[in-house]
C-alpha cells in the first residue's frame, strides 16, 4: 500500500487499542441509535417551550457551495409552509481537517447539483461554472447586506448568477445595497462561528432543536419532524420528499455495468450496500465491486464532529429505508485489512458480494467484533464460504495493489469518498458517476433513462 498512509492518530487512528475500539463501538451504538434521537428531539421541545420560543431554524450559506444555492431556493417555501422562524447566516465553508480534498470537492458538488436539481424542482445549469474569487466576495457582501425577509430571494437569484455561464452579479445590485468588505467578513465570521458552537462544518446546513439537516437532500427529515410538532400549515407529504429507489420496467440484461466502490467501514456504504445490490439485479446491470481502504486507512483527514454527524446521519437514513444501523463494532485498521485479504479468493469462488455484504451486517448491525478469528468466521460462513479454506490465506497482502488501484480510479472520476457508482456502457465508456448512498435513486432513473434511449 501507498506509503503515504500513515496512522494519523487521535480521533483518526487507524490502530485504536483493543479497549478503545470497544469502548469507541458502544459509544457510537448509543449515540447512533433511535431512542438517542428521540431524546434529543424531545429535550430540545422541552427547552424551547420552556422559554417560551418560537420554532426556530437556522440555516447557513456558503455563497460558492452549489448545494447552499439549491437550498436556497427552498427558504420561501419551507416558510410558508410551516409555522418557523428562520435565522440566516452567512458561512465560508469547510476548512482543515473538515475539508479534506479541497480541490475536488466544490467540482463534485457542481456535478452532483446538476445531477439532482430537476428532480427536486429546482434550477440549476446543467453546465455550472466555477465562481471567481471576486464573484465570491461580492455575493457576499450584497447578502451581508440584505434583510432577513429578503436573503431567501436574494441568495437564490445570487446563486444562479455565480453558477451560470454568462450569469451577472452586477445587474443584481441595482436594487440592493453592498456592504463593506469590513462588515461581510464579520457576518462571515459570526456565521463560522456560530455553526462551530453547534457543532458542525459545512455550508447548506439547516440546523433544528439539537439536529443537523444537510441541503435539500435531508430537508424531508426536518419537514417529517416539523409536522410531527403539528406547525404544518397544508399537511400532506413534505415539500422535498426523497424519490424512491425505482429499478422500472427496462432491464439492462448485463449491457450496462455498474462499478460500485465501497469500503467496509463507511456507515454509508452499509446503508447503500444491500440496495446497490438489489436495484443492480432487477435492472440487470452488470456489478463490479471495487473496495477501497477506509478513508483515514488512507490519508484521508477526520474529525470528531464530522465522524459523529456521518454516524448519525447514516443511521438516519437506514431508519427511513426500514433498516437500522447498530450495535456497531468498529472495523477500523487489522479488521478492514484481514477482510480484503480474502476478497479476491471470495470473488473467484463467485461469493465476493455476499461476503462483504455479511462484513457490513456484522460490524454496523450486529456488533461483532471482527477483529478476531471467531468474529471473521462468522462472516466467512455466513456468505457460504469455507472457514477452514480462509484461514489458511488470511492476512496476506495480495489485495493491496487492487484496493491502491481502485482508489485512484476513484479520484479520476473525481470523487475520493464511498459509495461511489460509475455506470458503463456496453464499450466500457462512462455514461454517469455519483458520490453518495443518497444517489441510488439518481442512477436507477438514470438507468432507465438509457435503456428507453436505447
Amino acid at each position: 500500500m501507498a506509503d503515504q498512509f500513515k496512522d494519523q492518530g487521535g480521533v483518526a487512528s487507524m490502530n485504536p487499542s483493543r479497549f478503545r475500539r470497544w469502548a469507541q463501538s458502544r459509544l457510537m451504538t448509543k449515540l447512533i441509535s433511535r431512542e438517542a434521537e428521540q431524546r434529543r428531539h424531545a429535550n430540545a421541545e422541552k427547552k424551547r417551550r420552556a422559554n417560551g420560543a418560537p420554532h426556530r431554524i437556522e440555516y447557513f450559506h456558503q455563497v460558492e457551495d452549489p448545494y447552499s444555492a439549491l437550498a436556497a431556493q427552498c427558504l420561501a417555501a419551507l416558510h410558508s409552509r410551516y409555522d418557523v422562524e428562520i435565522e440566516y447566516h452567512l458561512v465560508t465553508g469547510p476548512h482543515g481537517n473538515n475539508l479534506p480534498e479541497p480541490d475536488l470537492l466544490l467540482p463534485l458538488a457542481r456535478h452532483d447539483a446538476a445531477l439532482v436539481a430537476p428532480h427536486y424542482g429546482l434550477s440549476f445549469p446543467s453546465q455550472p461554472v466555477a465562481p471567481e474569487p471576486e464573484q465570491i466576495d461580492l455575493a457576499q457582501r450584497m447578502l451581508a447586506e440584505v434583510p432577513p425577509a429578503g436573503f431567501p430571494n436574494l441568495a437564490t437569484r445570487i446563486g444562479e448568477a455565480l453558477f451560470t455561464p454568462g450569469g451577472n452579479l452586477a445587474a443584481i445590485l441595482d436594487n440592493h445595497p453592498l456592504a463593506t468588505e469590513e462588515v461581510s467578513k464579520q457576518r462571515l465570521a459570526a456565521g463560522d462561528a456560530r455553526i462551530a458552537a453547534l457543532g458542525h462544518y459545512s455550508g447548506a446546513m439547516f440546523y433544528y432543536g439539537n439536529d443537523w439537516y444537510w441541503g435539500v437532500d435531508r430537508l424531508y427529515h426536518l419537514e417529517q419532524r416539523l409536522q410531527s410538532l403539528g406547525i404544518d400549515g397544508e399537511g400532506g407529504d413534505p415539500l422535498y420528499s426523497r424519490p424512491p429507489i425505482e429499478a422500472g420496467s427496462y432491464r439492462a440484461n448485463g449491457s450496462l455495468t455498474l462499478e460500485a466502490y465501497v469500503s467496509v467501514r463507511s456507515p454509508y456504504t452499509a446503508v447503500a450496500y444491500d440496495y446497490a445490490v438489489d436495484l443492480a439485479e432487477r435492472a440487470g446491470l452488470r456489478l463490479e465491486l471495487k473496495p477501497v481502504l477506509p478513508m483515514v486507512m488512507r490519508g484521508v483527514s477526520a474529525t470528531r464532529e464530522k465522524g459523529l454527524y456521518i454516524f448519525r446521519d447514516a443511521a438516519r437514513e437506514a431508519r427511513t429505508l426500514g433498516d437500522d444501523l447498530g450495535p456497531f463494532y468498529d472495523p477500523i485498521g487489522d479488521p478492514a485489512r484481514r477482510v480484503y485479504s480474502l476478497f479476491s479468493w471470495a470473488r473467484e469462488q463467485g461469493r465476493h458480494i455476499a461476503y462483504l455484504g455479511a462484513f457490513l451486517d456484522a460490524a454496523f448491525k450486529q456488533g461483532i467484533n471482527t477483529n478476531n478469528d471467531r468474529g471473521l468466521r462468522k462472516v466467512v460462513e455466513a456468505a457460504g464460504l469455507d472457514w477452514r479454506e480462509a484461514r489458511e490465506i488470511v492476512g496476506n497482502n495480495d489485495w493491496q495493489s487492487e484496493l491502491e488501484e481502485n482508489r485512484q480510479r476513484m479520484i479520476a472520476t473525481g470523487t475520493w469518498g464511498v459509495p461511489s457508482f460509475r455506470l458503463l456502457d456496453s464499450e466500457g465508456e462512462e455514461v454517469f458517476w455519483a458520490w453518495g448512498q443518497d444517489r441510488l435513486w439518481v442512477l436507477a432513473r438514470e438507468v432507465q433513462r438509457l435503456l428507453v434511449q436505447a
